[in-house]
């Protein structure tokens, strides 16, 4: 039975320009904790994602669903999780708040996060194993599906699960091999140009081949040079990749995007506002082959949904710690695998939760495994840190998500 809560506000600043975009110049890496412990003593611990202010108030509301979890035990609480999340999501006292997007969803993610790692924890297994071994009416039964069904029912998840099950064994291998990263910390956009050199240089001396530089500036010309700058210091056969942070209107991105073409961009990633699909639609059709990736400011499946069936997302990132946790997120990649669009998820964890997940989409869904974003500003806040190693993640073995910190 869970026994004891406690939410906790947790921020940690960062300097010298990092985690800087074209949007947040001064960001504090902040996580809305909910810590789940039950009477054995077992903490399942989950995080959602913010960058300061307005944390607390994520906390205020996953307090508020959290509470309705006490005195019961995890194994009941997941075995018809997705109806819990949607009970939740659609609470009556909190959905005009939303629907499924902002605070209200934050505090949702953190506390389906919790559910699962302590799941895991009970369990005895590491997240990504846990996952995978589910039957598929299991996992299938934590998912809220409703509003997708116009394109993926309940049956169609079922029997997508199923048929993928008999290539389990041949993808395992991705354990042993690590699943491959990009650094996204080369390029913040508060660095200087010669900071940027550096890091490049030091990225591929640590055994990468994926890097992201920001992009988004008012001067234009800065973009270009910074970007064509990292193309001549890591030569054309490394993955460079371009990221907007929702900076351009569309009649920006229209300019800007086709002078970024030259340098051969991997993608160019949230190049305008994250609602518009429309928007993104025009872009991609005009600057094609040249690709898009979003996905880090989409709170919810329907969304992304809208964004597959516009097909102009050539790559999705989805972030457990911005929709709704781990089911949420398993719902958006089962949509993705359906039309074809590979899952790469932005990492508000810092890879932690996200290392688990996409060992899951590669095995148990057959995603291709591209590779997941590395960002290493809080790996001295985490009691198991996430591992890199020449440019891969070690697979994780503990027990849980890999989310529990240090204090």
């Amino acid at each position: 039975m869970i026994r004891q809560i406690t939410i906790a506000d947790k921020r940690f600043p960062l300097s010298g320009g990092s985690g800087s975009d074209a949007v947040h110049h001064e960001p504090v890496y902040s996580f809305a904790v909910t810590r789940l412990v039950d009477d054995a003593g077992t903490e399942g611990t989950g995080l959602a994602f913010t960058l300061g202010e307005g944390n607390d108030l994520v906390c205020r509301v996953a307090r508020y669903y959290a509470e309705q979890l006490k005195n019961k035990p995890i194994e009941e609480i997941m075995l018809s999780f997705g109806s819990r999340s949607r009970a939740f999501s659609n609470d009556p006292q909190l959905r005009w708040l939303g629907p499924h997007k902002g605070v209200v969803q934050l505090a949702l993610a953190s506390v389906t996060n919790a559910c699962f790692d302590l799941w895991a924890k009970k369990r005895g297994v590491p997240l990504w194993k846990l996952l995978i071994d589910l039957e598929p009416q299991q996992l299938v039964d934590t998912l809220d599906l409703s509003y997708l069904e116009d394109v993926l029912t309940a049956e169609q998840a079922l029997a997508m699960l199923a048929s993928q099950r008999q290539d389990h064994e041949a993808r395992l291998a991705i354990i042993d091999q690590g699943y491959r990263c990009y650094d996204t910390s080369v390029g913040w956009f508060g660095y200087s140009d010669e900071q940027v050199r550096e890091n490049c240089r030091q990225a591929l001396d640590r055994g990468f081949s994926a890097l992201k530089l920001k992009v988004g500036s008012p001067d234009a010309a800065r973009d270009i040079r910074r970007a064509n700058l990292v193309r001549e210091v890591v030569g054309a056969d490394v993955d460079v990749m371009l990221d907007a942070n929702q900076q351009w209107t569309l009649p920006q991105a229209l300019t800007v995007c086709p002078q970024l073409q030259a340098m051969n961009p991997y993608w160019i990633e949230e190049p305008t506002h994250p609602d518009d699909v429309f928007a993104h639609q025009t872009l991609a059709a005009a600057i094609a082959p040249c690709k898009l990736a979003l996905g880090e400011h989409v709170p919810n499946r329907v969304v992304f949904k809208n964004y597959l069936q516009a097909k102009c997302a050539s790559f999705i990132q989805v972030d457990a710690l911005r929709v709704g946790g781990v089911s949420e997120f398993i719902a958006v990649s089962l949509l993705c695998r359906k039309y074809g669009v590979p899952v790469v998820p932005h990492v508000g964890d810092m890879g932690q939760l996200h290392q688990h997940l996409v060992l899951f989409n590669h095995i148990a869904l057959g995603h291709e495994a591209l590779f997941l974003e590395h960002i290493p500003h809080l790996k001295q806040v985490f009691a198991e840190p996430a591992a890199v190693e020449d440019g891969f993640y070690k697979t994780p073995m503990n027990p849980g998500s890999s989310c529990d910190l240090k204090s």
